[in-house]
């Protein structure tokens, strides 16, 4: 398998990651000023996917590998 051709699934992956930072990040501001309660009971679940989604690995076959 060459390493070239993992390259879009790790940008995927990291693409995914990346707006579920961005989605963190704006309901904490979203939190802050409109909802503080309710907000930040939503931003825990989607801090904790994201961490997730960086913490998979790509197998061999460049697939998502949850082990």
């Amino acid at each position: 398998m060459k390493l070239s051709s993992c390259i879009p699934q790790k940008i995927s992956k990291l693409a995914f990651g990346l707006i579920l930072v961005a989605a963190a990040l704006a309901m904490t501001i979203i939190s802050f000023t409109l909802l503080p309660v309710i907000g930040l009971v939503l931003v825990v679940p989607i801090v904790a996917l994201a961490i997730y989604v960086f913490r998979l690995h790509l197998n061999d076959q460049c697939e998502i590998d949850p082990s």
